[in-house]
């Protein structure tokens, strides 16, 4: 069967960097697809492992690299490329809300656990009161960052809002006065040096070259309702892919070499997840995204 899967999608002033297209974008031929992935390694990687394996199965993936977080979604959506690989479920969610797109995920890869982390000090208690604590700027990392803060008791925050819905207006109690700064997510390790603390990705404190262990303050617990929604996906636009191009990439992302990717990255910081699949995507999806 050659038909098109449909798509139920899956994953701050955004700086957006330059488009840098190197290839051409949607071809019909079913034996070449067309994906934009981050320039990323945990998103670079895994996809030139997974362009190898369906090499060998009789597929082209022809990727093409884009540095911002938002054209991604954009050309997946009007059809200009089949898929992207470079956001989780959450950012997904927050883009197709705020853009009118309709974006679905096809399956999942792997779960990037974040944290709060610090230079200066060693604990959450040894934070002085007003310290300032850098969060990233775009919505959904946003919430999550001030849900850790609301979780290790710095701050209290309205608990009928939504994990990636909660935003600075929703502290209900600030005791300490901590004074926030939104930078790009991307920057969050480089911005590290110039305040108290700051919420990044574990994997972006790693490659800034930083001890994970020594900087930490605290990492989320990875109870489902953060882990589901932060984590990563390959998806696809309203047009979908032929259900043989999706299974096939499927078989090359979740495969045992991209899953030994992740566990020798950095030390395995990085947590390789496939609970998501052509068989569940569109419930985990709808649960998701209602």
């Amino acid at each position: 069967m050659n038909s098109r899967r449909p798509l139920i999608l899956t994953g701050a002033a955004l700086s957006v960097a330059a488009f840098g297209l190197t290839s051409c974008g949607l071809v019909e031929d079913d034996s070449t697809i067309s994906i934009v992935v981050t320039e990323s390694a945990p998103f670079q990687e895994p996809a030139e492992i997974a362009a190898g394996l369906l090499e060998e199965a009789g597929y082209e993936l022809d990727i093409t690299y884009m540095t911002d977080i938002v054209q991604p979604n954009q050309v997946v959506n009007q059809g200009e490329f089949e898929g992207n690989y470079f956001q989780h479920l959450a950012y997904l969610n927050n883009f197709n809300q705020s853009n009118d797109t309709d974006v679905r995920p096809l399956f999942s890869v792997y779960y990037a656990p974040a944290g709060l982390f610090s230079l200066e000090y060693d604990s959450l208690e040894e934070l002085p009161d007003g310290a300032e604590i850098n969060l990233p700027v775009d919505p959904s990392n946003n919430g999550r960052a001030l849900q850790l803060l609301a979780d290790e008791g710095l701050i209290e925050v309205d608990e009928s809002v939504s994990i990636i819905d909660l935003t600075q207006n929703d502290i209900t109690a600030n005791p300490r006065d901590f004074q926030f700064v939104e930078t790009d997510q991307q920057s969050a390790a480089q911005v590290l040096p110039d305040v108290d603390a700051g919420f990044a990705f574990v994997r972006l404190i790693a490659e800034a070259d930083y001890d994970v262990e020594e900087t930490m303050l605290s990492i989320e617990d990875g109870r489902e309702d953060v882990r589901t929604p932060f984590t990563c996906v390959v998806a696809v636009g309203p047009d979908g892919v032929t259900d043989e191009q999706a299974q096939a990439l499927q078989d090359a992302f979740q495969s045992e070499e991209v899953e030994q990717w992740f566990e020798e990255y950095q030390g395995g910081v990085i947590d390789y997840a496939d609970f998501m699949t052509l068989d569940n995507a569109d419930e985990i999806w709808e649960d998701f995204s209602s």
